[in-house]
């Protein structure tokens, strides 16, 4: 049987979705009401997912990276439109800071996809199109760093030899999506959350919860304002990754 932890504050919508998931006779999801219970659930080898649900996420997080510290932890939220799934990220405001941490996102995210036995196609995005060169030095600084970022890519994915594909799209997030791209990088962790709560919050696009890259324990981190489905949809999918994992 799968054991799940996930944490309930508030959001009554946690409880309708635990209740809903445990008509699995294969899973077992049981509700932890802070912080420090969910750390203890995820320090807990019996444990085999946590989901965050709609407790605060920073203690959490503080004590994954402390537990990784070999690891450079990141998180991508897994999205679907109408027509395809993708992987989106940084969506942390504060991650993903460095060229580096952002090679280590992307390489979790290629890792994540080809998992699921699909060919990994990534999406660059920028503050600006190439043509806005001097209008700011932010958004200099941010396409130029999206191109270094496209051929650093390129090179490492080559020289795995992995069927792929890059592009840097600027700033046309729209042809990023219209082209079915199931990677796609943000300029930083706050234009990424901007972006998730645009896309699933107000369009009600649905997510899966944030994959927490980089660690072997499996940990879905979700909104606080999540609904019951978007709830059911991560549990589904930590019951998933279980299951992958003991194969």
């Amino acid at each position: 049987m799968i054991k799940i932890v996930i944490g309930f504050h508030e959001n009554k919508d946690v409880l309708a979705a635990t209740e809903i998931a445990n008509k699995n006779e294969d899973l077992e999801v049981k509700i932890v009401n802070s912080d420090k219970e969910l750390i203890d659930a995820i320090k807990n080898k019996e444990i085999d997912a946590t989901i965050r649900g709609s407790l605060k996420s920073s203690d959490i997080l503080k004590t994954l990276k402390k537990l990784n510290k070999n690891s450079k932890i990141s998180r991508a939220s897994y999205i679907k439109s109408d027509d395809f799934e993708f992987l989106l990220g940084p969506v942390g405001i504060d991650e993903c800071k460095s060229l580096d941490e952002k090679i280590k996102l992307v390489d979790g995210c290629v890792e994540f996809i080809e998992s699921l036995g699909k060919i990994p196609k990534i999406a660059i995005l920028a503050g600006g199109r190439k043509e806005d060169l001097g209008r700011s030095p932010n958004i200099d600084k941010s396409i130029t760093d999206s191109e270094k970022l496209a051929i650093e890519l390129e090179n490492e994915l080559k020289l795995k030899n992995l069927d792929f594909s890059i592009k840097n799209y600027y700033i046309l997030i729209e042809k990023a999506i219209k082209e079915e791209n199931n990677i796609i990088i943000t300029p930083d962790g706050i234009s990424g959350n901007l972006i998730f709560r645009t896309l699933v919050l107000v369009n009600s696009w649905k997510s899966y919860g944030a994959i927490t890259l980089g660690i072997e324990e499996i940990f879905i981190d979700t909104s606080r304002e999540q609904t019951k489905e978007g709830y059911l949809r991560a549990i589904d999918l930590a019951y998933e990754l279980c299951k992958s994992k003991q194969d």
